[in-house]
């Protein structure tokens, strides 16, 4: 009967995102308010210190699909002003009166455009068959600079024959040959390379500047004289198999000569020049091959030499860096899953800058992150926001300059988030929160999601949910903690986890989960587990672990670990860094760390739910368990996302509301109370 009712499910499971109107207001979040939530990312402080240009972010009910548009801020007044509808990443002129952006006004890809803000009068610079980025400023102001990628040509085996005029035939055949031929949410990769090139701010003919089978990357840093940019790249000839070996590059603008300023085993990345143009700064580490290594500010000469670090002795992973003066660097860090966005000189000595959170750039999960930008004497502007309001701007030191979900948000009750204090078996203290469901009665038990954060390198925090408020809103307590090798503890404390994850953060999970009943709000007996990518993988490692769970839900997993390192997008990463041996050289190192082999343990009712483009942890994996599983009678479905990709899963508004809708669904049907 219940190997029959899964197979139904399987084909039924679609919800409503929109369900018959109320009768009046509705207090709590649903799946309909997603359309009305807005927040914002990239903010950019002119040079002047007056203005801030950022990118507003809302979800539009009649394409289903978010759209961006670009804002500007008055700092004194905090008046907002609409500027460019479908546009994104901008960047203000040296003199603080242009404003370089991306933008698709017409729906076509994107190009480059410089509007004059006295006039309000834009003009696009650029007629490019692919969108550019990292665009960047020259010091006078004349030219900008930018990558995009240059077609190339595919490879070939054999010749066709000739096709007849007016024929139609098959298309030709696909040959790839490189190491790395897919990336999640951009499909199979086309051939071409990205290069930098430059233009006039004023428009004009594109000059290409830098060449070779190598992609270069961003961001782009200008030396003050303007006769260099500097930046970073992979070209070394074994880039394919070691993608994690990047350098720093100054490139000669009149010559197109390209000077290797680093030369260490490892990633060195995000270079930008003082403003005086004598040292550089960037981001790295000496590549130890373990699943996390912390990245560190690295200062030189603008020849390279001279490299020492600025922040060995941090213990923490510098995620931006930026001059602020010629004496000292603004950098943004994850500590103890809230960002810190602290000032640093020269000799290493640390103040803070900016004492509030920085969230992440999304809003289904309360992913830390976030973006900012300061002025060349250092005042910042940057992405704010708390676990009840998605991000808004923020400058200075905590002053709120938006507050976009007001109207929305301050009409509804939400659930209250609420700090956990957790011990692990070994005793190591773990952060965990406990979202309950709004109006909850302190003196009830409620039926509790564990919700497990992906990666597994990253962290969670005190930061606003959709799909955890929508969770709590049907009546359920989400537990969410950091287990060990979370980010934003330490490098010893994530790579806890090094060579044998999943493994001993299972305990550190189960022990949030003991905490929470112990704290009288946890429901023991109503328990269920959910969690995406990295979640995904230690929801299906739990079902074979424990039968304490009521259901499960596990969503873009990894279920084999051999296949996975064979069929992901970065099959040169995984392996090496995860594993430390390929899965011919240790097949049964990679069979015990997968949730494939405890199969034959889950008696635990299993939703399977992936995206049909997902080139991270490929559709493949979660097909297999969801046979597996089938195979063995557990009761399962198995939900595809049409159309997103691993890191797309939430893009639109209503699969997004239809996932979290699935989830609540099968979760309910083994819910006791």
């Amino acid at each position: 009967m219940l190997r029959s009712l899964a197979v139904a499910l399987s084909l039924t499971i679609t919800v409503p995102v929109v369900a018959a109107q109320p009768e009046g207001p509705q207090r709590h979040l649903t799946g309909a308010d997603l359309f009305g939530l807005e927040w914002a990312s990239d903010p950019q402080i002119s040079p002047d210190g007056r203005s801030i240009a950022y990118v507003r972010k809302s979800n539009d009910v009649m394409t289903d699909r978010a759209k961006s548009a670009i804002w500007l801020i008055d700092v004194a007044s905090g008046q907002q002003t609409p500027l460019v509808t479908g546009a994104g990443s901008s960047r203000w002129s040296p003199d603080s009166k242009r404003l370089a952006y991306i933008g698709s006004p017409d729906g076509t890809a994107p190009q480059l455009y410089v509007r004059w803000m006295a006039s309000g009068v834009s003009a696009k610079v650029t007629g490019l068959p692919d969108s550019p980025g990292a665009i960047a400023w020259s010091p006078d102001g004349n030219r900008i600079a930018y990558l995009v990628r240059v077609p190339g040509e595919g490879a070939t085996l054999g010749k066709a024959p000739p096709k007849p005029e007016g024929a139609q035939w098959a298309p030709p055949l696909q040959v790839i040959t490189d190491v790395t031929y897919r990336s999640d949410e951009e499909g199979y990769v086309q051939p071409g390379k990205s290069h930098i090139f430059i233009v006039s701010s004023d428009g004009g003919a594109p000059r290409q500047l830098s060449y070779g089978a190598y992609d270069d990357g961003g961001p782009l840093s200008w030396t003050p004289d303007g006769r260099s940019i500097v930046f970073s790249a992979n070209r070394h000839e074994d880039w394919e198999r070691n993608p994690n070996n990047s350098e720093v590059y100054a490139l000669d603008v009149a010559t197109g000569g390209i000077t290797a300023l680093t030369s260490r085993a490892g990633p060195d990345a995000n270079p930008v020049v003082s403003p005086d143009g004598t040292r550089i700064a960037w981001l790295g580490f000496d590549d130890q091959f373990l699943g996390y290594q912390n990245a560190e500010i690295y200062v030189a000469n603008r020849d390279g030499s001279g490299r020492r670090s600025l922040t060995a002795s941090l213990d923490r992973s510098i995620d931006d860096v930026v001059w602020a003066g010629n004496g000292a660097l603004l950098a943004k860090y994850d500590d103890h899953a809230g960002n810190k966005i602290v000032r640093i000189d020269l000799s290493g000595r640390m103040t803070t800058a900016v004492a509030a959170l920085v969230p992440g750039g999304g809003i289904d999960r309360p992913y830390s992150g976030g973006s900012f930008s300061s002025t060349p004497s250092g005042s910042v502007a940057y992405t704010c926001g708390n676990e009840y309001r998605p991000a808004d701007i923020c400058v200075g030191n905590g002053r709120r300059l938006t507050r976009l979900n007001e109207d929305l948000l301050a009409s509804k009750v939400l659930g209250k988030v609420s700090k956990l204090a957790v011990t692990a078996p070994d005793g190591r203290p773990i952060d965990a929160w406990l979202v309950l469901p709004p109006d909850a009665d302190p003196a009830k038990r409620y039926p509790t999601f564990l919700e497990i954060h992906g990666g597994p390198f990253t962290a969670y925090g005190p930061f606003f949910s959709t799909d955890d408020q929508l969770y709590a809103a049907a009546g359920y307590a989400v537990l969410y903690a950091n287990p060990r090798g979370s980010t934003s503890y330490g490098a010893e404390f994530a790579n806890l986890i090094h060579h044998k994850y999943p493994g001993d953060d299972y305990g550190d999970l189960m022990a949030a989960v003991d905490a929470a009943i112990a704290g009288g709000h946890a429901d023991g007996d109503n328990l269920f587990v959910t969690g995406g990518s990295g979640g995904g993988v230690l929801t299906a490692w739990t079902v074979g672990k424990t039968d304490r769970f009521k259901a499960a839900a596990t969503q873009k997993p990894v279920i084999d670990w051999a296949s996975f390192a064979l069929t992901a997008d970065n099959p040169a990463f995984f392996a090496k860094y995860w594993f430390g041996k390929m899965p011919w050289e240790d097949p049964q190192g990679y069979w015990a760390r997968s949730p494939l082999s405890l199969v034959g343990n889950v008696k635990t009712p299993t939703l399977v739910i992936v995206g049909s483009e997902d080139y991270r942890t490929p559709v493949s994996e979660a097909e297999q368990y969801y046979a597996a599983l089938q195979l063995r009678g557990v009761p399962t479905a198995l939900v595809k996302v049409p159309g997103a990709g691993h890191g797309t899963i939430a893009a639109r508004p209503s699969q997004s509301a239809a996932k979290a809708a699935a989830i609540l669904a099968w979760f309910d049907r083994y819910r006791t109370k």
